[in-house]
């Protein structure tokens, strides 16, 4: 399955690279062949729908003339999302500079250390990766013992100071409670 994978992938690259786009991913899972596809890095925006309808036509074209796969399967062609995986080293330098979440394999952590870290992806290679916690720390991991990894998107503004859930200051009143409270009085 991994040559079909390489295969598959040296097809869609040429393709990729022709609409101005970067091949991100190629993965196939139980019967969909999925090739995950942005924009190239550092570029304003994400891709659009029109982009992806037009690189699944041509891919799909593609595999179904070279037929690279054996059997039935389906093909997916897809953006990585705001939240995106990050399962190779390559993936893992685009990224430098955002907020990742990060599960290292049981047998890959250390006593005393925690399996889950969080922080900004502040340097990245072709083994390792270095996140700022928190804590003001760094910690480099081996990219070879992550469980699974993703960035993270911040989604929308933080609440208002005073504005947040449970928060009766600010708020006006019913005139029955203020009525009620002046009776109290």
């Amino acid at each position: 399955m991994a040559n079909e994978m390489d295969r598959v992938r040296a097809l869609v690259e040429p393709i990729t690279s022709d609409l101005g786009l970067d091949l991100y991913d190629v993965e196939r899972r139980s019967a969909v062949v999925r090739v995950t596809v942005d924009t190239p890095p550092g570029s304003d925006g994400g891709i659009d729908l029109d982009a992806l309808a037009l690189a699944t036509r041509l891919i799909g074209r593609e595999l179904d003339h070279e037929d690279p796969i054996a059997g039935k399967y389906t093909l997916e062609v897809t953006s990585p999302g705001l939240e995106r995986p990050l399962r190779t080293p390559a993936h893992f330098r685009r990224e430098v500079g955002k907020d990742v979440t990060v599960r290292l394999r049981g047998d890959a952590v250390a006593e005393n250390e925690d399996r889950r870290i969080d922080g900004r992806l502040v340097a990245a290679d072709e083994t390792s990766a270095t996140i700022a916690t928190s804590a003001d720390e760094e910690r480099s991991i081996d990219i070879a013992s992550i469980d699974k990894a993703r960035t993270v998107f911040e989604w929308g503004p933080a609440p208002k100071p005073g504005k947040g859930p449970g928060n009766s200051r600010g708020k006006k009143k019913s005139k029955s409670t203020a009525k009620k409270e002046k009776q109290e009085s």
